[in-house]
């Protein structure tokens, strides 16, 4: 899937960058291009991110990394549904069999 990502970024590169620019030089290629991907990563939001952009993806995932959450203090693994509200009956009356 990180084929994709790149395949994506390129062709928004060429797309929006390559194909409308004209460089004089490599000196003055370098620099137009190091602006445009510094946009690209801080002020553009992109969808596969939430709408967020990708350095503000990579910090929120860095400081989820350095904080994670609380765990349970137990080591049992935590219920999938949700406990029934109080006061709902959650007794089966028995059904007879034949």
């Amino acid at each position: 899937m990180q084929n994709g990502f790149v395949e994506s970024f390129n062709g928004r590169m060429r797309d929006e960058f390559l194909n409308e620019t004209l460089f004089r030089n490599l000196a003055h290629a370098r620099d137009l291009i190091a602006a445009w991907v510094t946009d690209y990563n801080t002020e553009r939001p992109h969808s596969a991110l939430g709408y967020q952009t990708p350095a503000g993806f990579a910090l929120h995932l860095t400081t989820a990394i350095a904080h994670p959450a609380a765990r349970d203090e137990g080591s049992a693994r935590r219920p999938i549904a949700q406990p029934a509200p109080t006061g709902v009956n959650d007794h089966r009356a028995p059904v007879a069999a034949g």
